[in-house]
């Protein structure tokens, strides 16, 4: 997938086509992970829609919850959810970044082999 040691560093063009190609990578787990958050707090903690989407977004993005939880089962999904939204940004971040470290790295290499 990306160039071996030997090899030049590729075009900026291409780089930023990477880029682009990694976002859509992450981009359906984001969503999935957005829907779980959705209908959890719309069925579990009984919000509407908009504050589902809300809630699960604020969770998502590491921003907290906005409603305040009164029953205990939504207590426990928040938290739930909480940890694998956690999980769920490490990993996206872990796939959003890879083009650029690779790119980072591998300009060391260049210059290690050209040495």
């Amino acid at each position: 997938m990306f160039e071996q040691k030997h090899e030049q560093v590729v075009p900026l063009g291409v780089f930023i086509k990477r880029i682009f190609r990694h976002i859509g990578f992450a981009f359906p787990l984001i969503l999935g992970a957005l829907a779980i958050g959705i209908a959890g707090y719309h069925w579990i903690a009984g919000f509407g829609w908009i504050d589902s989407f809300l809630n699960a977004s604020m969770i998502l993005g590491g921003m907290g919850p906005v409603n305040p939880l009164t029953k205990d089962c939504a207590k426990l999904f928040a938290s739930f959810y909480a940890l694998f939204s956690g999980i769920v940004f490490i990993g996206v971040m872990g796939i959003i970044l890879t083009p650029v470290v690779h790119r980072v790295i591998h300009k060391f290499h260049v210059a290690e082999v050209r040495a």
